[in-house]
């Protein structure tokens, strides 16, 4: 009776851990993807895996265990897609220092207390805009590659349509999509030798570089996407539900980890939204063992660190139309939520302006579109939309 009861009031928790178990597996593609693109080394990309998913992953379960409240940190997917957006735009040591510099630029904002004046002078849907058109091609690559490959890449997005049909938010879509394809690819033969040794996840440090236009072109977007995209909502829905987050140690988690971790490779530490509503929500059981689910939810994320070497070889052997595809559907519900947090204003020119951008080649005086697109959507904003920004920095806003 006594394990029955331990049981029933362990299943919230283990209900809410499944999607936060399956998502990080399904989205290995998009480092993945990247790393090849990229042309990383397998040591950069066993790194680059052990950042994105052991230190955050750890520093997430050591959070809750000390302070046992529910405090899922991840490898922030949001930086995630916008640091493989800008492979073919900066170097990779180059990515390296821009991370590194915001992680700093996260602890001195957290430390001064600026954050809540970073909202007011980069606003969210600026920094949306952005997001969205470093993620669109993405997804419009999926349509490329159907003309290449269209048996695999046809097959593969089928499932995902038809998972998110039939099965609606009960099982992430990415799931069957992923397994689908690896099954077209086996029957085509399309799969690549296996390694002879599957290397060990030993970390590799990078030189970071420092240049004016990489810090320029990502260090603002990157500390924006952790402090106000992730860190600053999650923190207001803990406390939303009753609990009572440590703001500081949170931010300063955050750059600190990002700090440290970038030099195995580019990361973000931060809490999740999504992820944060799932862990702290009802659905995840009794308000005093929510932090449960965070337990469950870090164990398969350590394991994928834990088998970093192994993950770096996917490359070698999944085929890159297979692996580009999941990397455009993972990230398909971001974009529609960028899109559709844009649309409902206050501001639409200056967010518009900066999507047009970030999909634009545009280089001007050494910096890229992704800079221009921040510079460009905020004056936009200044310009035409002065009670749109009122509104979004008025109290009743937040």
């Amino acid at each position: 009776m006594l394990r029955s009861e331990t049981l029933r009031r362990w299943l919230p928790a283990l209900g809410a851990a499944i999607p936060l178990t399956i998502f990080p597996i399904a989205v290995l593609s998009l480092p993945l993807a990247a790393a090849q693109e990229m042309r990383l080394s397998a040591a950069q990309t066993t790194s680059w895996i052990l950042a994105l998913y052991g230190l955050s992953g750890l520093l997430g379960l050591v959070l809750t265990i000390l302070y046992r409240q529910p405090l899922l940190l991840t490898g922030n997917i949001f930086v995630l897609i916008f640091i493989a957006s800008l492979g073919d735009r900066l170097s990779y040591p180059e990515l390296v220092g821009a991370s590194i510099v915001a992680g700093a630029g996260v602890v001195v904002l957290g430390a001064l207390g600026l954050t809540g004046r970073l909202a007011a002078w980069i606003p969210a849907p600026i920094v949306l805009g952005l997001l969205a058109g470093a993620v669109l091609p993405f997804v419009s690559d999926i349509f490329t590659l159907l003309g290449d490959a269209p048996a695999l890449v046809g097959g593969t997005v089928l499932a995902y349509f038809l998972s998110r049909r039939v099965l609606g938010s009960r099982l992430p879509a990415i799931l069957p999509a992923l397994i689908t394809g690896l099954a077209i690819a086996a029957l085509g033969g399309e799969f690549g030798q296996v390694p002879a040794r599957l290397a060990l996840p030993l970390p590799t440090i990078i030189n970071p570089v420092f240049s004016v236009h990489a810090i320029a072109t990502a260090t603002p977007v990157l500390i924006i996407l952790i402090t106000l995209q992730s860190n600053l909502p999650s923190v207001v829905y803990l406390r939303n539900h009753d609990y009572q987050p440590p703001e500081h140690v949170i931010d300063n988690v955050s750059g600190v980890g990002t700090l440290l971790g970038s030099l195995l490779g580019p990361t973000a530490v931060s809490l999740s939204l999504p992820a944060t509503a799932l862990v702290a929500g009802p659905d995840a059981g009794e308000h005093q063992l929510r932090h449960r689910a965070v337990y469950l939810a870090s164990g398969p994320v350590l394991l994928i660190a834990l088998l970093a070497g192994i993950a770096a070889d996917l490359p070698a052997i999944v085929p890159l139309p297979l692996l580009l595809t999941l990397a455009g559907l993972a990230v398909v519900d971001l974009l529609a939520s960028a899109l559709r947090q844009i649309t409902q204003g206050p501001l639409l020119l200056g967010p518009l302006f900066a999507f047009a951008i970030a999909l634009s080649e545009i280089s001007l005086l050494g910096f890229g579109p992704f800079f221009w697109a921040l510079l460009v959507g905020m004056a936009v904003s200044l310009l035409l939309e002065r009670d749109g920004l009122r509104k979004l920095r008025s109290p009743e806003s937040g």
